[in-house]
């Protein structure tokens, strides 16, 4: 069964946070609710459509920016009493907005994420869990890594109290009272949470989670364990998961589950028998989706999707058809309607126009005076820089709640830009003076018209380390420029992880000195990414991280006084040690540092590039026959002659030239991995070994794996 759904826009409020917009429940079945959004200027706003208008019902004044907007009221009865956090504060509004709560937290940082059930208060700022019962304070953690979303398990339903936190280290954390009862993995960074159909599903344990990689899954949170019932991968490589609502869209009877993303994705899922979910629709929208919910808001017995937008769009997908079949005094009808609603978008477009020439004036009679003050405009951006596990790449996305002019792109350490098949911007690359100036990269993206939101691939180099900055220009007057800071680590290429092989051959690297515990996790996280700025509670901290690129692995333990890092990668060590006697030596600490190294872990580290470079040589190999074959196929006109292996090259032509083309210098990047291996090797025995690397680069072109590691064992 096909799912038809039309788009209708309804209002545009100010720039939006994730989960800020809720339904009021319908006063009967299938009639049109009410929708409440709260937005960046601290604006609650409620409204309704009537004849195909939205109609406010109320609309609050500006002031601090919401984060989050719940729904509560007392349990198992309508919950139509709407809560908003902003800064460090919940307010209260009944349906008509009147407001009947304001409860000061007197947290120290502003509230991220909020959950409310009957009269009991989940909230969490960065590393703060507060859970208040008729706002008086009952339970508290501190988390070791960032919070992104709290939930409770349905207290009508179970006889327990069961908060869960979605932490930034891939750990949704389950608690009881202000103790973790147990923790567990899930494949990404969790950034929202939801109870399954809304209400926990048959059990009323189960979870869904969506992860910033794009990942869904569920999972029963029983009193003792998490059972994980299953899962979707994001193989069409796909935006990270903003929001969840469960919700019967196609009509069967059983809820269907609305998914938004970041790239503005909106999916619905449909469950097979087997309580599997199979995609049913999707759509893709023009920017980030921060809130979705499933009900009726355009017409009577019509059900939709609403979701709001990131730049305040609150738009509908409706199973209303747009052209209805009707008798001709129904389409008289019609035709009214819509001579009324032209007049009405005219006479709004002339206020408007009226509005932005008012303002023209104001503001050149403001600059022109003698007090005038600079009056450059402000303009939100939402910015997401990440590490791709699948392509050991970093995906740099840049959101605007304006159209985009163009974007600098400069980076002071070497870089490579990966061509992005959603990216319509086109590209332009300035020469570098690397040698007097730092800049090993200049590149301009000059967008498209209406063109709100840009996604850029980075490879970057371990070892080389430095700021990537980009320069957003919107297309507003007068002319005006943020710019963005990323920082690229030394380690760049490393994801954290829970679990590592304790089998393989490991170098370990031991710092003695008299340094505290918060000067050592500064010196982690400086090296590292997805380290939490905030040192672990505790004497002694582990964290375990992958190679993206390469699949080696780095355990890291640390204390006042020692640090031990362990790597199957002696060029992980290698530049652990440069980097943090560097940062010892800005502080003037005394470091002792020894090392031991295992001769194993070179010949392991070569297995374990050897399947990736000889695949790339391979795809090389490939890519050059391409052209004569293809002038062989036009001089014969047929391929019959050709051998299969021939035949199934100029088959698969267009995909092997774009696989080509998305990895520019993958090749290099092994060879310069296999370098440094053979360089690290031999510096931590005291020889220099830089003359020899010619006659590697000889063995690499005629690569054979043996050879190569008999090479490393000769030298």
């Amino acid at each position: 069964m096909d799912l038809n759904l039309n788009r209708a826009d309804y209002l545009q409020v100010g720039v939006t946070s994730q989960k800020t917009m809720k339904l009021l429940p319908a006063s009967r079945h299938k009639a049109t609710q009410k929708v409440v959004i709260g937005d960046h200027d601290g604006v609650v706003m409620c409204f309704g459509m009537k004849k195909g208008e939205a109609v406010a019902v109320f609309k609050t004044l500006p002031g601090q920016k919401i984060a989050r907007l719940e729904l509560g009221g007392v349990l198992n009865t309508p919950q139509e009493k709407i809560f908003i956090a902003a800064g460090s504060e919940i307010r209260g509004f009944t349906k008509r907005g009147k407001q009947f709560l304001s409860f000061e937290t007197n947290l120290t940082e502003s509230i991220k994420a909020m959950y409310i059930s009957g009269s009991d208060l989940f909230l969490s700022a960065s590393y703060i869990y507060n859970h208040y019962c008729d706002c008086k304070d009952q339970h508290y953690y501190l988390s070791g890594d960032k919070i992104n979303d709290v939930i409770c398990l349905p207290v009508e339903r179970l006889p327990r109290i069961t908060p869960i936190l979605a932490c930034q280290d891939r750990v949704l954390r389950v608690l009881q009272g202000s103790d973790v009862m147990y923790e567990t993995e899930v494949p990404g960074p969790p950034t929202v949470l939801a109870l399954h159909n809304g209400n926990g599903g048959d059990s009323g344990e189960e979870l869904l989670f969506g992860t910033s990689d794009g990942k869904l899954g569920l999972i029963q949170i029983t009193t003792s364990k998490p059972i994980h019932k299953w899962g979707i991968q994001n193989e069409k490589k796909r935006g990270g998961i903003l929001c969840v609502d469960s919700f019967d869209i196609v009509g069967d009877g059983v809820k269907d589950l609305l998914v938004g993303r970041d790239d503005g994705m909106v999916e619905v899922y449909s469950f097979d028998n087997a309580n599997e979910p199979v995609l049913r629709f999707d759509q893709m929208l023009s920017e980030s989706v921060t809130s979705i919910q499933g009900g009726c808001i355009g017409k009577d017995g019509y059900d939709e999707i609403v979701v709001s937008t990131y730049s305040g769009w609150v738009t509908g997908l409706t199973t209303e058809p747009i052209h209805k079949e009707s008798g001709p005094g129904e389409e008289l009808k019609i035709n009214q309607e819509m001579q009324n609603k032209i007049s009405s978008l005219r006479s709004e477009l002339e206020h408007l126009q009226y509005k932005v020439l008012q303002e023209r004036e104001k503001y050149q009679q403001s600059s022109q005076s003698s007090k005038a003050k600079s009056a450059v405009p402000s303009f939100s951006v939402n910015d997401k820089f990440t590490l791709n596990k699948d392509d050991a790449s970093y995906s740099l996305i840049l959101e605007v709640q304006t159209a985009i002019d163009n974007v600098l792109i400069q980076s002071d350490v070497p870089i490579d830009l990966l061509d992005v098949d959603k990216n319509s911007a086109v590209v332009s690359f300035s020469s570098c003076d690397s040698e007097s100036n730092d800049n090993f990269l200049l590149a301009t993206y000059r967008c498209q018209a209406n063109t709100t939101r840009l996604e850029l691939k980075i490879r970057s180099i371990e070892g080389q380390y430095g700021t990537l900055q980009a320069y957003v220009t919107p297309r507003i007057q007068p002319k005006t420029c943020q710019v963005h800071q990323y920082l690229i680590k030394p380690l760049s290429l490393h994801q954290r992880t829970h679990f590592i092989d304790h089998d393989r051959p490991m170098n370990t690297l031991t710092l003695t000195g008299q340094f505290s515990f918060a000067e050592v996790h500064s010196w982690v996280v400086f090296c590292l990414p997805e380290v939490p700025e905030k040192p672990p509670a505790g004497e002694c901290v582990t964290f375990y991280f992958q190679n993206t690129f390469l699949d080696t692995q780095l355990e890291s333990t640390y204390r006042k006084g020692e640090g031990i890092f362990k790597s199957d990668n002696i060029s992980t060590i290698s530049i652990l040690k440069d980097v943090l006697s560097k940062e010892a030596t800005k502080r003037k600490i005394n470091l002792n540092i020894s090392y031991e190294i295992n001769e194993v872990s070179v010949k392991h580290t070569l297995k374990l590039i050897h399947p990736k470079l000889e695949y790339q040589l391979l795809l090389a190999k490939k890519v050059q026959l391409i052209d004569a074959l293809k002038e062989l196929q036009v001089h014969e006109g047929n391929t019959d002659f050709l051998i299969p292996e021939y035949r199934c090259i100029l088959e698969e032509a267009d995909h092997l030239q774009e696989e080509y083309k998305k990895q520019p210098a993958h090749l290099e990047r092994l060879y310069g991995m296999i370098t440094d291996l053979f360089i690290d090797k031999f510096k931590f025995k005291g020889t220099n070994v830089k003359t020899r690397v010619p006659l590697l680069l000889e063995i690499l072109d005629s690569y054979d794996q043996n050879a190569l590691i008999a090479f490393f064992d000769a030298a």
